[in-house]
């Protein structure tokens, strides 16, 4: 379950290929992404000022980035006081060695996964098994996808991509079941029942963070489903995992992230299991863990900080720019290659994991400006897109073939006359393919492949502008005589 290293432009054209042209995926992608839209839209309406909202979130996400240091410190020393143990891994390597020597010091052979990106970044069910630990995961769609050995394709939504037929096939195919697609509470029962036996058999739970609250040394936990409280409660020990960004200074700031986090995620005000935890479990405390451990990954993250793209560190993880994204809704979150997909991460995977390694995921997108319009903390990611494809400019990463193409078109439309002269040239040698404004080329030499190119207009815009021109000119003389 780990993301696909080096996505170069022909895997991802392959992979998105393979995506359009699989009916029950597309079925599945656009219905999910629909009813979050809708649920969105909805939830923002009933909320007074709601853009007034999204500024300030935009304007405590930068004045936080702005002295992450010391909010940072201040987290620690706070969570500490309440008796956590905190953790600072520099990058994944460091955050799987932390989790899992943990895990050996308290004999743990099975260990309770609550969903978290964080885990998913840095790779640790893999690095949890290589050292004899079962990591189950315990959120309904994660458990899913676990089951059939696939990463997850979206941010809220892991098992978003799969038709509830397909689930009830994986169920009696791994389980041993026989249930029908339409049997949903039967397969939800089924996974109570497996999963209640793991959340009392484990010594340790694992989860991410939503969003840290430094004032108090407190850590909060998002969820929709029960597990992520089973995960942190039932266990003896509870290990947090957290992006060094997921902070917020004080709980007047949290709750800004919170209003927004429901309503742009999944549409709802709150989303149904909002948990605070603050240190282990006090004396007078019916359940908690009693010991808790904070790993605050920084991963790539710091080398951000006061850059151009310090802006990415921003998001709060809401789901609600691969909602919109034309581009997430064909090709499904499995094309990127990576834990995060959509236009979120084709600016933050090459920047965490490397611009060569994912070459083709700033090109994964057509510049709309959708995921800016929908974005709780007003991500300029379509800008964050255009530097990277700068970047990758700069860097010659592009594809050599695609260099001299983009290169040879720059010199030809920085020469007017020869341009003026080619586009004649072809206008005369499309007439035998030009048909209804297409040109209808053979398969094998279209380079768009399912679709038609356009065929060059009869006259050039400069043309009609220029007439355009010569007919004012001509009214404004006879109106003056």
């Amino acid at each position: 379950m780990t993301h696909t290293p080096n996505v170069t432009f022909y895997d991802f054209r392959k992979s998105a290929a393979k995506a359009v042209n699989d009916p029950n995926l597309q079925r599945a992608v656009d219905g999910a992404t629909l009813r979050f839209r809708t649920h969105r839209a909805e939830a923002l309406a009933e909320l007074p000022d709601s853009d007034a909202l999204r500024d300030h979130l935009k304007a405590i996400r930068a004045a936080t980035l702005a002295c992450l240091a010391d909010h940072l410190e201040t987290f620690e020393r706070n969570a500490q006081a309440a008796g956590a143990h905190v953790h600072w891994a520099r990058d994944a390597a460091d955050a799987q060695r932390i989790v899992v020597e943990i895990a050996q010091q308290h004999d743990a052979d099975l260990v309770v996964k609550s969903k978290s990106m964080a885990t998913e970044e840095i790779h640790l069910n893999d690095a949890l098994l290589a050292a004899g630990i079962e990591p189950v995961e315990t959120d309904l769609g994660e458990w899913i996808i676990q089951l059939a050995g696939e990463p997850p394709s979206h941010i809220i939504g892991p098992a978003l991509h799969k038709t509830r037929q397909q689930v009830a096939e994986l169920f009696n195919r791994k389980l041993g079941t026989n249930f029908t697609g339409d049997d949903i509470p039967g397969m939800t029962e089924q996974a109570r029942r497996v999963l209640r036996e793991k959340f009392l058999s484990a010594s340790i739970g694992i989860s991410g963070v939503n969003v840290a609250v430094a004032e108090t040394g407190s850590i909060v936990l998002v969820t929709n489903e029960g597990n992520g409280r089973m995960v942190t409660s039932a266990p003896p020990v509870h290990i947090a995992v957290m992006g060094l960004e997921k902070l917020a200074p004080t709980w007047d700031d949290a709750a800004v992230w919170l209003s927004l986090l429901g309503r742009s995620a999944t549409g709802q005000p709150l989303s149904i299991y909002t948990a605070t935890i603050t240190g282990p479990a006090q004396a007078d405390d019916p359940d908690g863990p009693q010991e808790v451990h904070i790993v605050l990954l920084d991963n790539g993250r710091s080398a951000l900080l006061g850059g151009k793209y310090e802006e990415i560190l921003q998001c709060i993880r809401c789901g609600a720019c691969l909602n919109i994204c034309p581009v997430y809704q064909e090709v499904s979150g499995h094309a990127y290659g990576s834990p995060y997909s959509g236009p979120i991460g084709a600016v933050i995977t090459p920047l965490l994991f490397g611009l060569e390694e994912y070459e083709a995921l700033p090109h994964a997108s057509s510049l709309c400006g959708a995921c800016l319009d929908v974005c709780p903390a007003r991500i300029d990611l379509p800008r964050m897109l255009l530097e990277l494809r700068a970047d990758e400019v700069e860097q010659r990463i592009i594809p050599r073939q695609e260099r001299l193409l983009e290169g040879s078109a720059a010199w030809v439309l920085g020469r007017p006359r020869l341009f003026r002269f080619l586009t004649g040239l072809g206008r005369f040698f499309q007439r035998p393919l030009a048909r209804n404004g297409s040109l209808r080329l053979p398969r094998g030499l279209n380079p768009a492949r399912d679709r038609q190119l356009p065929a060059l207009a009869p006259r050039s815009f400069r043309e009609l502008w220029d007439d355009g021109l010569s007919a004012n000119d001509a009214t404004s003389e006879e109106e003056g005589t």
